[in-house]
């Protein structure tokens, strides 16, 4: 059997980013990691470990008044000639290119690193490293834990190492997507005329897209900029036949003022007239800076609040009344591109930060 991949929780974190990016995790495919996780943090004697699935938690129980997450996820999108990673001196700092250095095996490294080396926080700290969260809703390690294991999410207030620019990100847009169908008439396709062509019939729909004005709402003075995008098409039946059906997949990113039946319905009229079958919905998280917990780390970590235009697990602990906020290493606009980096400053300016937040005097374990 070929040998199981380790970490070095004592290098330090950038190392260990690439680590993590060289053991291979597409979603579906971490259990390679997730093994390496705990066998990392097994033997930790201020940690209690609880395996489920290719999800891992690891918790502090020293009795403290407060009790925080920090949780992030162990699979990536899928390679794209991306692996194994490889570290680049620029003029303006180190970056380590490959998939996963942002989205977010570098947040995952500074929970790592937390975990191993700060022995008594300040608050009790509950670290989740978890699997599924680049698909779809039903295979998410956290909504699996939260329906076997709910204690293991109760806090005070969550933080998702999500890329966020090494910097708070507020709430999070919901999102939804929907098969939209168009209908023809199969025939021949040398006697076209005897049909309808169900794929022309679909240009309309793609120019409801095109023409189509986002919402930019302000929320909490947050601006959230909402999109309706076509993500697949999918019809016809052979090379000589005229289709009877086409189908376009449309994802909508959804502002967190709106629920997931407001902006389904929001969705259904632009798309009056078709039919349109919901396929997946998670909700958006609003921001809730006004909560102590969240407006005390914000403060903690410099102050610098932007919104998250992408759907990030927040959104799963504002559900069970848990503030939550993304703040993690790594520009989102590079997450799942083929050139993904993470700037080596941004992992260690992360750590940095929640190592003060949680009291440096906790030393190494």
């Amino acid at each position: 059997m070929p040998t199981a991949p380790r970490l070095d929780l004592g290098a330090d974190v950038v190392t260990l980013t690439a680590q993590l990016v060289d053991i291979e995790s597409v979603s579906r495919d971490e259990g390679a990691i997730a093994d390496a996780v705990e066998q990392a943090l097994s033997g930790l004697p201020h940690l209690t470990l609880t395996r489920r699935g290719h999800t891992v938690v690891a918790r502090t129980d020293l009795g403290r008044a407060e009790r925080v997450v920090i949780a992030g996820h162990l699979d990536t999108v899928p390679v794209n000639d991306n692996l194994p990673h490889r570290r680049e001196q620029t003029p303006d700092g180190e970056l380590l290119h490959g998939l996963g250095t942002c989205d977010m095996k570098g947040g995952d490294a500074v929970i790592l690193k937390l975990a191993a080396e700060l022995a008594e926080p300040n608050r009790d700290v509950t670290y989740i490293l978890y699997e599924a969260e680049e698909i779809e809703a039903e295979h998410n390690g956290l909504r699996k834990l939260a329906a076997s294991d709910p204690d293991l999410l109760e806090a005070d207030f969550a933080i998702l190492m999500e890329p966020s620019n090494a910097a708070v990100e507020a709430g999070c847009q919901g999102t939804l997507r929907v098969e939209v169908r168009t209908r023809g008439e199969r025939a021949h396709s040398a006697r076209s005329w005897r049909g309808v062509n169900a794929i022309h019939a679909a240009g309309e729909v793609l120019a409801r897209l095109a023409a189509y004005e986002p919402r930019r709402p302000v929320i909490d003075g947050l601006e959230y900029h909402e999109g309706l995008n076509a993500v697949f098409v999918s019809g016809g039946v052979a090379g000589n036949v005229v289709p009877d059906e086409c189908v376009v997949t449309v994802n909508h990113r959804f502002a967190p003022d709106r629920s997931e039946a407001e902006a389904l319905a929001h969705v259904e009229e632009v798309f009056s007239g078709y039919d349109v079958t919901l396929t997946d919905s998670a909700p958006g998280a609003l921001p809730g800076l006004g909560v102590p917990a969240a407006a005390a780390f914000v403060e903690a970590v410099g102050g610098r609040v932007a919104p998250k235009f992408g759907w990030t697990d927040v959104a799963r602990f504002s559900a069970l009344g848990i503030p939550a906020v993304n703040f993690g290493p790594g520009d989102p606009m590079f997450a799942h591109k083929q050139d993904e980096f993470v700037p080596a400053a941004d992992v260690v300016h992360c750590e940095q930060a929640l190592r003060t937040w949680l009291g440096e005097d906790g030393g190494a374990a």
